[in-house]
């Protein structure tokens, strides 16, 4: 079964930095690309970042362009999204995600399978 499981959000301040994990299971991560989303409070879903397989396509919204890096780890079947410079803005629940696709960018509505999410809350 694919799994998605969400880590690493937390309480910060502006200005800081969180880096939030995506630990998969039930499938090769290294043959499919995956993706960063986020869901703040009365928001829609948007997507933030997406990495294809050989890291050939990374894609950033542009709110968070120059902020945050997604990478991943194949071998240890991880995706992680570091955040810097975080602002009250970024606050939402995010997930990842994927559609079991070998390009970016991975769009909300044709995503499969999803985390639980992991929340970030950017406050002073």
């Amino acid at each position: 079964q694919v799994q998605l499981v969400e880590s690493g959000g937390d309480l910060v301040q502006p200005g800081g930095s969180l880096r939030l994990s995506c630990a998969t299971s039930g499938f090769t991560l290294g043959y499919y690309a995956i993706g960063w989303f986020r869901q703040a409070p009365g928001k829609e879903r948007e997507g933030v970042s997406c990495i294809d397989p050989n890291n050939d396509t990374i894609y950033y919204v542009d709110s968070v362009k120059g902020r945050f890096s997604i990478s991943r780890d194949n071998a240890k079947k991880m995706v992680y999204l570091q955040m810097n410079s975080l602002k009250p803005e970024d606050t939402a629940v995010y997930y990842c995600a994927t559609d079991l696709g070998i390009r970016c960018p991975i769009m909300v509505p044709s995503m499969r399978y999803w985390g639980k999410g992991t929340l970030v809350v950017v406050s002073s």
